[in-house]
């Protein structure tokens, strides 16, 4: 099959695109101030398992880090205009017509219709066969598989009416913004220019239109006429990139298979969420570095969580306290394989000596965190920051999370290997040794250690399910030991972590509210119908949420180590829901979720925060924890209906 061929997606991609406020309902500030940064939800994602990249509305590639998802950007216009971009579009215009992904795929299609001629462009991080016959990989710790990355970001166009004028601008600046480049050409005529970069990448640039070169930029214009198609490669590593249109499209197509084959694999109910589902998968694999199997929590850093505020960090790394949350999204939607990789990377990571509470994508301990200045940042928040210093903190939560990912592998593949045993009971033990101890809790907070309800909860997850693991293996003295302390555990939550209303609270002495404590529904901390569980529900869902939307706790009213207001947290609205299906409250649950997906971005992409007051996403993009807890959250309301139905 032609993808080109397919008109009816043409004519849906032609269709006119929805703003933000048309598509969210939200009505636009009083007064606005024209921003050169597109607001973060608008951005395209493309993945080939090593390497991610954002695509700005305009057409511009504005985010892309090689040779892996962590390295310094080249592409770095997302935290200031000058640190490198790549455009490829119409030259007199900016704002699309439509945009989509290729149905089940990563391939992004942008459309613009001009006043001569409509382009579509499609943009495609490739991925090829397995090519690591003769001598293995240097850098792949999992099973191989059949497929690989090729380190290509490849670009088409294509006139599909009239005439239109097409610009390229390919200018990337190394190292963060730092280090420019400078391109020569490659051969005889004007199709290919390299460059390299200080540290050693060399960067490709080919195309079937004539480049010209100054500096470090890279252009091109020429008009197409009706039919008439056009590439641009940027490639770097071992592969060669195409050299033909031909070419081009054909390994366009095998990217495009690759997808829909994989994601093919997974099981989706036929409901009219199954799209967001679907996307949320791809999503997650997208931001799965395939040569060690670790999950990254977004694919940027220092995108802000409040507006033009210092609430900005990097999270290209990889959080334990994911694993749980991201073994069961992968499971539950029948992806095997990659849960395995996710498990073994954990059980890698974790068999060193002293659990962190993050790692790098390659299992990296240390991540030392430092401060870019010489980056303006999006939209002028500030500092960018590179490296995160949380690793570093104790998170008490870490010891369960690991615990459940290991109970859960278990369940599903109804075996664990006995090498286990070993890191379980290591890890069991920090817990018993550390549970009455404050932590930072679950948001790495920069101010006083607090003993944080959910940090307790975690450790009696730890606790608990290292007992239930204990009676399948047979070490029955374990199992009752075990057991017993998770039941201390709970009972002196039960004491000092409940407040007069009946509700969990965010930690000893206050009775503030935190949306963490809904772990505990989720977590089975206390049989579904306990009338606390309901208390704590309503009481976030009534006290903590800006018109139905779930903060993580009150900043006035939390030492978090900042001033200034936040977003809601999306994960957390998508907890609720899973909250308020689990207490019963399925017509509630039901109405936030259709709220929530509403506010995707028309690429159904997710933040890690959302501005109640106008739709817009907050912090780094997108966010795997967001995705995970939609799954979560839609599977919860989705099973919940058909119990429901007659």
């Amino acid at each position: 099959m032609r993808f080109t061929d397919d008109l009816e997606g043409e004519g849906a991609s032609m269709s006119r695109a929805r703003t933000s406020a048309e598509a969210t309902d939200v009505a636009p500030p009083a007064t606005t101030t024209a921003s050169p940064f597109p607001p973060i939800g608008d951005y395209g994602f493309l993945s080939d398992g090593e390497v991610t990249a954002l695509v700005a509305p305009g057409g511009a590639v504005e985010w892309m880090s090689v040779p892996r998802m962590d390295s310094a950007s080249i592409f770095g216009a997302l935290l200031g205009r000058h640190a490198g971009s790549f455009r490829l579009g119409p030259s007199d215009r900016e704002v699309p017509d439509a945009r989509r992904y290729l149905p089940g795929t990563m391939v992004l299609e942008t459309s613009w219709g001009t006043s001569s001629g409509w382009v579509i462009v499609r943009d495609v991080l490739l991925i090829g066969p397995w090519r690591h016959d003769r001598e293995r990989s240097a850098t792949h710790r999992r099973p191989p598989t059949d497929y690989d990355a090729e380190h290509v970001l490849l670009r088409t166009v294509r006139c599909v009416s009239g005439e239109v004028q097409v610009v390229l601008d390919c200018e990337p600046v190394a190292d963060y913004g730092r280090e420019r480049l400078s391109w020569a050409y490659t051969e005889d005529g004007y199709y290919q220019g390299r460059a390299q970069t200080g540290d050693g990448v060399e960067l490709t640039l080919s195309s079937d239109m004539r480049l010209g070169f100054e500096g470090g930029r890279a252009t091109a214009r020429t008009l197409l006429k009706e039919g008439d198609q056009r590439f641009v490669a940027l490639s770097w590593g071992e592969v060669a990139p195409p050299r033909t249109y031909d070419e081009a499209y054909e390994r366009l197509v095998w990217t495009a298979h690759h997808w829909q084959h994989w994601l093919a694999r997974g099981t989706f109910p036929d409901h009219p969420w199954r799209s967001f589902l679907q996307r949320s998968a791809l999503t997650l694999k997208g931001l799965m570095y395939a040569p060690t199997g670790a999950v990254m929590a977004a694919a940027t850093t220092s995108l802000p969580e409040t507006p033009g505020g210092a609430r900005n960090y990097d999270y290209r790394y990889t959080w334990i306290r994911d694993s749980t949350f991201a073994l069961w999204a992968l499971y539950t939607l029948g992806f095997d394989w990659e849960g395995v990789d996710f498990f073994s990377f954990i059980t890698e990571v974790a068999s060193d000596d002293g659990l962190q509470i993050m790692y790098g994508i390659g299992g990296e301990r240390e991540l030392p965190e430092r401060e870019l200045d010489w980056l303006p940042g999006y939209a002028g928040a500030r500092p960018v920051r590179v490296g995160n210093a949380a690793y570093q903190q104790n998170q008490h939560d870490v010891w369960g999370a690991l615990l459940d990912s290991v109970y859960l592998h278990g369940k599903v593949h109804e075996h664990l290997d006995e090498r286990i045993w070993p890191l379980l009971d290591r890890v069991t033990q920090e817990a018993m040794d550390h549970w009455r101890d404050p932590d930072r809790g679950i948001w790495e907070v920069r101010g006083e250690p607090q003993h944080f309800v959910s940090s307790k909860i975690m450790c009696w997850v730890a606790l608990d399910r290292s007992a239930r693991i204990a009676r399948i293996w047979g070490q029955d003295e374990a199992a009752r030991t075990w057991a017993a302390v998770a039941e201390e555990i709970r009972q002196d939550v039960l004491a000092h972590g409940v407040d007069e209303r009946g509700a969990l609270v965010a930690h000893y002495g206050t009775d503030q509210l935190d949306a963490s404590v809904l772990l505990a529904v989720l977590v089975r901390f206390l049989p579904k119908g306990d009338p606390r569980l309901r208390a704590t529900v309503l009481a976030i869902a009534d006290e903590l949420t800006v018109d139905g939307l779930v903060l993580r706790y009150k900043p006035e009213s939390t030492d978090d180590g900042f001033e200034g207001e936040e977003g809601t947290f999306t994960i957390c609205s998508f907890w609720l829901v899973s909250a308020l299906v689990e207490i019963g409250e399925l017509e509630r649950a039901r109405f936030l979720c259709e709220k929530l997906l509403s506010l995707a971005g028309d690429l159904q992409l997710y933040a890690e925060e959302l501005d109640p007051r106008t739709g817009q996403h907050l912090g780094n993009f997108p966010q795997a924890f967001t995705h995970l807890a939609l799954v979560n959250a839609v599977m919860h309301v989705i099973r919940a209906e058909t119990q429901e139905a007659p």
